[in-house]
């Protein structure tokens, strides 16, 4: 009970969030930490706060000349807190060991909104457990402030790190665990359960994560809690590459109120999936199903039905893709204002036309490796794309230099243009350069600087 006590009211070690041998710096100086460690881990200690006097004669003899050059003590708590607010998890944590002041600063409620840890051999679970614990001590087992929690690339962390975010950080809203690829479908369900309140969840990477939903079963598609919904509106699920329509059609059913969805490199979506979506998710605005090699035209038909709200879709290295699935969406996706169409070889000048002509208002286009896309294309995007600033071209082997003087003739807001691998003459390139001010070329012609 002593023992709980004392870790209860004490300082998380920076050992907790680096490696045994990371140094730790107090007034500028380098000093070794004063935690355990094991090999091959982080072990996490926990300190008493600082005490208010030095009592070290040597200490004591330079601490008049340390207190008159110490002109940061001299601010009022309400700037230290400030500036305490620009500082990551680790460093707030050795700041709360410089002295009691500080301490006090440190630990302010208003400053411990976000927990930030990143790092390959942390021990993740362990960290979480101590900060939340020195958290919850106003509120026993509850830590109301916390909102945000980023562990991204912290591969240690297990299910029973995201279980004690679950049971302790109700109010949580965004949660960040990318490349944690020992994170698994029962781990999510916690989350999603215990904090009703999670809106943002990046979960990239995380191979074994299959399904997002209030039920412990995958299969099971509608919520036995009579009609309850996860409130997530932004889900990124890039490289869970054992993500089956099954699964997303679970996702669609509790994530009704999604407004982001990326779907990236999920190499086992079709089309049947995109039509489960289709059916729940009627508010999305930006979508993603890069890489996704069974996506067609039919997908397209589906993700056309978000009309007017979709603004940003992303369907590079789709093959199947060709014309026909430009025009649903340029025909009914009429806000659209980010497309990403690169290595859709089956695209060709007509399905540029269609996109042109109705989506007037497109800033951002990248439809590189698409053989079939000429000077013709271009110049339908100059005549009706005047907001455009964004153009990629890499590789497009029927590009030449007119069609990018007729493109910088009527895009003057043009900030990025790529034509490497492109057969453009210097003097286009110059003429891009003297029409759009302010555009980077990316190019690969070494005759222009």
């Amino acid at each position: 009970d002593s023992d709980l006590s004392m870790r209860t009211l004490s300082t998380p070690s920076p050992a907790l969030i680096f490696p045994p041998n990371s140094p730790t710096f107090q007034n500028g100086r380098g000093s070794s930490t004063s935690s355990s460690s094991v090999t091959g881990e982080t072990v996490a200690m926990v300190h008493s706060p600082p005490p208010t006097r030095l009592t070290h004669p040597l200490i004591r003899l330079a601490s008049k000349h340390q207190k008159e050059q110490a002109n940061i003590d001299r601010l009022p708590d309400h700037s230290m807190i400030q500036i305490f607010s620009f500082l990551p998890t680790n460093q707030l944590c050795r700041c709360a060991r410089v002295c009691r002041r500080w301490y006090n600063l440190a630990w302010d409620p208003r400053l411990w909104r976000t927990i930030r840890l990143t790092g390959e051999t942390i021990n993740v679970d362990r960290a979480l457990k101590v900060l939340t614990r020195r958290l919850c001590q106003d509120t026993p087992n509850v830590c109301l402030m916390l909102e945000t929690v980023i562990v991204s690339g912290c591969r240690r962390l297990t299910d029973r790190g995201l279980y004690t975010i679950a049971q302790c950080c109700p109010e949580l809203r965004r949660l960040e665990v990318s490349g944690c690829y020992n994170i698994s479908n029962e781990a999510v369900f916690d989350v999603v359960s215990l904090c009703p309140n999670l809106e943002h969840l990046d979960v990239s990477g995380c191979s074994k994560v299959t399904c997002i939903s209030l039920t412990r079963e995958a299969s099971i598609k509608l919520s036995p809690l009579h009609g309850k919904q996860i409130s997530i509106r932004y889900l990124d699920m890039t490289d869970c590459f054992v993500l089956e329509d099954e699964g997303l059609h679970t996702i669609a059913a509790h994530c009704t109120q999604l407004t982001h969805l990326y779907l990236r490199r999920c190499v086992r979506i079709t089309d049947e999936g995109l039509r489960y979506l289709m059916i729940y998710c009627t508010s999305i605005k930006e979508l993603s199903v890069s890489d996704c090699r069974f996506v067609s035209d039919f997908g397209m038909r589906e993700i056309a039905k978000l009309e007017s709200r979709l603004r940003y879709l992303s369907i590079a290295h789709c093959g199947r893709i060709t014309d026909v699935g430009i025009r649903y969406i340029a025909k009914y996706c009429s806000k659209l204002r980010y497309l990403n169409a690169r290595g859709c070889e089956g695209i060709t000048d007509h399905g540029v036309e269609y996109l042109a002509k109705n989506c007037t208002k497109l800033k951002s286009l990248d439809i590189g490796k698409c053989p079939l896309v000429s000077d013709t294309g271009l110049e339908f995007l100059a005549l009706n794309c005047f907001n455009l600033k964004r153009l990629s071209l890499k590789s497009c082997e029927s590009i030449t230099g007119q069609g990018l003087q007729i493109v910088a003739a009527n895009c003057f807001d043009l900030q990025m243009l790529n034509v490497q691998d492109c057969d453009v003459s210097v003097d286009a390139l110059r003429f891009v350069k003297r029409h759009c001010k302010r555009c980077i070329i990316e190019h690969t012609n070494p005759a222009f600087f």
